[in-house]
């Protein structure tokens, strides 16, 4: 499939999660909690009394990075192994949630995306292979 393809079908994701659900904030850090429950009282203390700006600021770059990815990967390969290494160095955020919050994201928008669409559901997955291997090369540098 070409970038140009890709592209497309993420942007036609993109637009349907925004009509069905608006801010894909409270459902991305609903699924991210779930998996990650010990997360809730670490960003607490990050960002005390302000948790929800930290919030949508990490799905926002979540995002960006997945919007982003078949434009310019280098510009995404960069930005997330420095990030991946700051949270867990500076921040005690481990690797495994940093990949977490991608997967998270993902699958909202993969949530709603129709039955045997194919070619639409294969760009998520390439892009959650891709950009969660980026996050694993990160943690073999820790």
């Amino acid at each position: 499939m070409q970038v140009e393809q890709k592209r497309r079908l993420l942007e036609q994701s993109l637009e349907r999660v925004v009509e069905q659900i608006g801010d894909i904030t409270q459902p991305t850090m609903a699924r991210y909690y779930g998996r990650f429950p010990a997360a809730v009282e670490a960003f607490e203390r990050l960002w005390t009394g302000n948790r929800a700006q930290l919030e949508g600021e990490m799905v926002e770059r979540a995002l960006y990075c997945l919007m982003y990815w078949f434009e310019s990967p280098g510009e995404i390969e960069i930005m997330l192994g420095g990030s991946v290494l700051h949270h867990n160095d500076t921040l005690r955020v481990p690797p495994e949630w940093y990949a977490g919050l991608v997967d998270a994201t993902i699958d909202v928008i993969v949530a709603t995306i129709p039955p045997g669409n194919g070619p639409e559901l294969a760009v998520w997955d390439e892009l959650r292979r891709e950009l969660g291997g980026l996050v694993e090369q990160s943690r073999q540098l820790l």
